[in-house]
């Protein structure tokens, strides 16, 4: 089988496709054959060394999967070959192959095409996550989405929309702002030529936002929190500008409002009942329509590096997704 190796911590460039031998699955795994592999922002890190989680060198990048199970240990009973299955994993999903453990994978639902499957676990498990669980967004409330037209991003302004709230979404270009107002967007702000603490100020009469989401960290961080509301809620999901902002302890003082982190990928493992029953709900919201992954485009494995390239310059608009197999 094909794979894509980081061998070295470095830029995509570095990163090669090799011939491996196919995997053979413990007594508790299955092997599946991949047929897409979702891309995600902080694969862009893990390649750099730069990601709080560091697989062991050499490793294949990858982590929001979709395929059909080829083998099975001993002693799964919950899949079966030929089963089509989705999930997430720590890392190897740039590949034909992938072992994983049976409890990493879940059965895909028939109505869902494998590129949506692989785009759809960790952006909206994140983004649910992020405005259920941790802010506890309510009907009404206003939510700031920074980066509301990357994976997470747009997610979050779609289940913001879903959830009741007024969505202001933040980007950094009008084309990408177009996007977020087709995927329920009420208002707009471009933070390339227009003032965001002011902007978002203005928007909600002087009042601020209610709940910020942030997935980009950076020089937007401290603007965006100096506009929050009374009680309001900062949720912490990512750096994708590269920088970890440093915001002055005074300003949550002063609004008595919170910062909160998010680490989807924790949660997942220290409350797999509650995860479960979000990913549950996300499949409901999913099968009534009501949630619409936008694939900016998908790349055959082969072309895995220029993909992460196209992310870290930002040219993305919803999720990139590698197409392992036929």
């Amino acid at each position: 089988m094909k794979a894509i190796i980081c061998e070295k911590h470095g830029p995509p460039s570095d990163l090669v496709l090799k011939e491996l031998p196919s995997p053979e699955p413990k007594e508790k795994e299955v092997v599946v054959e991949l047929k897409a592999c979702g891309m995600n922002f902080p694969d862009t890190l893990i390649i750099q060394g730069k990601y709080q989680f560091k697989p062991d060198l050499p490793f294949t990048p990858g982590s929001d999967i979709s395929g059909v199970v080829k083998k099975v240990g001993a002693a799964v009973k919950r899949h079966k070959v030929g089963d089509e299955v989705f999930g997430i994993i720590p890392h190897g999903g740039y590949a034909e192959e992938v072992c994983v453990s049976a409890k990493a994978v879940f059965p895909k639902p028939p109505n869902m095409p494998h590129e949506i499957a692989a785009s759809f676990m960790m952006a909206y498990g994140t983004s649910y996550h992020a405005l259920k669980d941790r802010a506890h967004l309510k009907e009404g409330e206003t939510l700031v989405v920074l980066g509301a037209s990357g994976g997470v991003g747009l997610a979050a302004v779609e289940l913001g929309k879903l959830m009741g709230a007024k969505v202001i979404a933040c980007a950094s270009t009008d084309e990408k702002l177009e996007l977020c107002k087709k995927y329920g967007a009420d208002l707009t702000i471009n933070y390339s030529n227009e003032d965001l603490k002011n902007r978002i100020k203005e928007l909600t009469d002087g009042k601020g936002a209610d709940v910020i989401y942030d997935p980009v960290g950076g020089d937007y961080s401290e603007k965006a929190f100096r506009a929050m509301n009374w009680d309001g809620r900062y949720l912490v999901v990512g750096f994708a500008a590269g920088d970890i902002p440093k915001i002055p302890l005074n300003l949550p003082l002063l609004k008595s409002c919170q910062i909160v982190g998010v680490f989807w990928g924790a949660f997942t493992m220290k409350f797999p009942s509650e995860n479960m029953a979000n990913i549950m709900q996300l499949m409901q919201w999913f099968g009534t329509g009501e949630l619409k992954p936008h694939i900016h485009g998908v790349y055959p494995l082969a072309e895995t590096p220029k993909a992460l390239e196209e992310m870290m310059a930002r040219k993305v608009s919803g999720k990139i997704v590698i197409k392992c197999s036929e």
